[in-house]
C-alpha cells in the first residue's frame, strides 16, 4: 500500500474511533426547542431556597431537557451580605453570569468582585463560596453536569425552618456536594 493511501485510510478511520467512544445517546438527542419566558420557570416551579440562602431559583434549562449534561437556572438574590457555605462539586463545574447587583465570589484563594455583564467559570474540585454585597442581585447559574442540583434546590425550598449547619452540610453531601467551610464575610 502506498504511503498516501494508508495515511488517508487511517484519518478516515478517526471519526469511528471518536464514535465508538461517545455515550449512549449521543448522537441522537433530538428534542423540541422549548422557551422559557423572563420571569417564568421552565416547569412553572419557583425554588425559594431556604436555610442557606433566601434566594429564588429558576430553571430555565433541565437536566431533563439535556440528558443530565446542563442545567441553566436564573437566581434571584434576595440575601444582602449571605451566600452559601464554602463547598466543592466533584463532579460539576459551574459558571455564573451577573445580571444585576454585586457579588464577591471566591474561589479557591482567589476572591472576584462580580458586576452586571461579569462571568466567572468555577471548575470542579475548587472550593468556592459568593456573598451577594446589593440588597439585590440577580444571575445565571449553570452547572455541567446537572447532576442533583434541581433536587438540591427542591429540598431547601421544603424547609420550613432554619436548618443546622449538620443539617445543610448532610442535604449538601446527598446532592453531591461537600461543604469545607464557613460563608464568606463582606469585606
Amino acid at each position: 500500500m502506498k504511503r498516501g493511501t494508508f495515511l488517508l485510510s487511517v484519518l478516515a478511520l478517526i471519526p469511528l474511533g471518536f464514535a465508538g467512544r461517545a455515550r449512549p445517546g449521543f448522537f441522537k438527542r433530538a428534542g423540541k426547542a422549548f422557551k422559557v419566558r423572563a420571569g417564568e420557570a421552565r416547569f412553572g416551579e419557583h425554588f425559594r431556597m431556604k436555610g442557606v440562602t433566601l434566594n429564588t431559583l429558576d430553571i430555565k434549562i433541565s437536566g431533563t431537557d439535556t440528558e443530565n449534561d446542563l442545567a441553566v437556572f436564573e437566581q434571584t438574590g434576595l440575601t444582602p451580605n449571605g451566600g452559601p457555605p464554602l463547598h466543592i462539586h466533584p463532579f460539576q463545574d459551574e459558571w455564573f453570569y451577573a445580571i444585576e447587583g454585586e457579588y464577591l465570589f471566591q474561589v479557591g484563594e482567589e476572591k472576584y468582585r462580580m458586576e452586571p455583564g461579569d462571568t466567572i467559570f468555577l471548575p470542579r474540585n475548587v472550593p468556592h463560596a459568593f456573598i451577594q454585597l446589593t440588597e439585590k442581585g440577580r444571575m445565571i447559574v449553570s452547572y455541567l453536569p446537572a447532576g442533583k442540583m434541581e433536587a438540591f434546590f427542591k429540598i431547601t425550598d421544603g424547609w420550613t425552618s432554619q436548618p443546622s449547619k449538620d443539617e445543610i452540610a448532610k442535604v449538601f453531601a446527598n446532592h453531591e456536594m461537600e461543604v469545607v467551610g464557613e460563608p464568606l464575610k463582606a469585606e
